[in-house]
């Protein structure tokens, strides 16, 4: 039996984090893996995970996280925004990873083909509080009770003049892409942040969900067809459904974190399973 299986938020810089992903090990030779996002902070450290986790298992999906975004202090490569995030896939493609600019592939599976769709399509500070109406006062009141993403230090937008207009001209380029999948094929939607907005009801802080996602994409499982939602982002490993659709936030997290956790920490979260029928076409 060949496994879709997903795992996010690797943050391979630090140790124990990488001991997991050493280790990480398909169950089958078929099994194909989709990485949504937050592999790694800096460049190399992004490059040595997808290395590995290629060589390893049959396909390898990756989407962007945040953190791959960041421009830290130090990292050799100093490239900022969508070049960036440009180098990223090129990085990628030689490794044969498939990215948010590739031809989305089909995976067959005994419930019959379905398009694995990895996205990149960031947040745009709508994910706000009730009755706040405006970007300025919702980013206030999240300095006032002491959160404040790193994104706004590290992740660049260049050359868009802010992060929510690189966010709009993904969504533009995206559900264009998408709108094009034959309407037969149902999909699997993978994006680092929620595509809606409940998963976010439970952070602790919740003026964090400023940097979680974008109002814009609540009725896409829906009318993209989705088998399953894949993301990361949140650290609160889960399965949730809305409308039917199956959403998994499948992310490993930081080591303080997995004492509260009941699953093993480093186990992929299977999304799809079955046999391959290799009578139905790709498109």
């Amino acid at each position: 039996m060949e496994n879709l299986l997903a795992i996010s938020d690797l943050h391979v810089r630090y140790a124990d984090n990488r001991k997991m992903v050493e280790r990480l090990r398909p169950g089958t030779d078929g099994d194909w893996l989709l990485l949504a996002g937050d592999i790694g902070d800096d460049f190399a450290d992004v490059e040595w995970a997808l290395r590995r986790l290629s060589d390893r298992f049959a396909k390898v999906v990756w989407v962007p996280g945040n953190h791959e975004l960041w421009t830290r202090p130090g990292d050799p490569v100093s490239l900022k925004g969508e070049a960036r995030y440009r180098h990223l896939v090129d990085m990628c493609r030689d490794l044969g990873v498939v990215t948010p600019e590739d031809p989305y592939p089909v995976w067959h599976g005994a419930d019959g083909p379905v398009v694995i769709a990895p996205l990149f399509l960031l947040y745009d500070y709508t994910f706000r509080q009730p009755g706040v109406a405006a970007k300025d006062e919702a980013l206030e009141l999240a300095v006032e009770a002491g959160v404040i993403c790193t994104d706004e230090y590290l992740l660049h937008p260049d050359p868009y003049p802010s992060r929510e207009a690189w966010c709009r001209a993904r969504l533009v380029e995206t559900e264009a892409r998408l709108a094009a999948i034959p309407e037969h094929l149902p999909t699997v939607l993978i994006n680092h942040f929620p595509l809606i907005r409940e998963p976010t009801r439970v952070l602790r802080y919740p003026e964090f969900a400023l940097w979680c996602g974008t109002e814009a994409t609540e009725d896409w499982p829906r009318r993209f067809r989705a088998a399953a939602v894949v993301y990361g982002h949140l650290h609160i490993p889960r399965l949730i459904r809305q409308d039917g659709v199956p959403h998994y936030e499948v992310s490993l997290g930081y080591p303080r974190e997995w004492g509260a956790r009941a699953a093993v920490p480093g186990q992929p979260v299977h999304i799809l399973s079955g046999a391959p029928d290799v009578s139905r076409t790709t498109t």
